[in-house]
């Protein structure tokens, strides 16, 4: 796994990316009770902004973290906005993609340097 400064998650699963927020940002929004997700077929650049989290205490984005295309988002998080709480790191995954470059991973955290930053 891979992460962000933003406080995303990413996992490699075959020839797609995996997209998610971490156990940290979960705790630090608080209760999520809406996420507006992308469209599947979507483009999207690095740093575009993709999905919105709003929380009891705030909104926050979610940023296409490489190149690609959205292949699949998980679609029942918009009737249950609360996993994101629950499962944050597995079940509550936002979309996957299919990225068009797939070093742009490079640039991310391992997990022992993702948890030196929130530290």
């Amino acid at each position: 796994m891979k992460f962000t400064e933003e406080h995303e998650w990413l996992r490699v699963e075959g020839d797609l990316v995996v997209v998610g927020i971490t156990d940290h940002a979960s705790e630090q929004l608080g209760d999520v009770v809406f996420i507006e997700l992308p469209e599947a077929g979507t483009e999207v650049t690095k740093d575009e902004e993709v999905c919105v989290i709003e929380s009891v205490k705030a909104a926050s984005d979610v940023l296409a973290p490489l190149d690609g295309e959205i292949v699949e988002v998980n679609a029942p998080l918009v009737d249950e906005p609360g996993k994101v709480n629950d499962d944050p790191m597995e079940g509550a995954w936002f979309f996957k993609i299919k990225p068009s470059d797939l070093s742009q991973m490079d640039d991310y955290m391992d997990e022992t340097a993702y948890k030196d930053f929130i530290g």
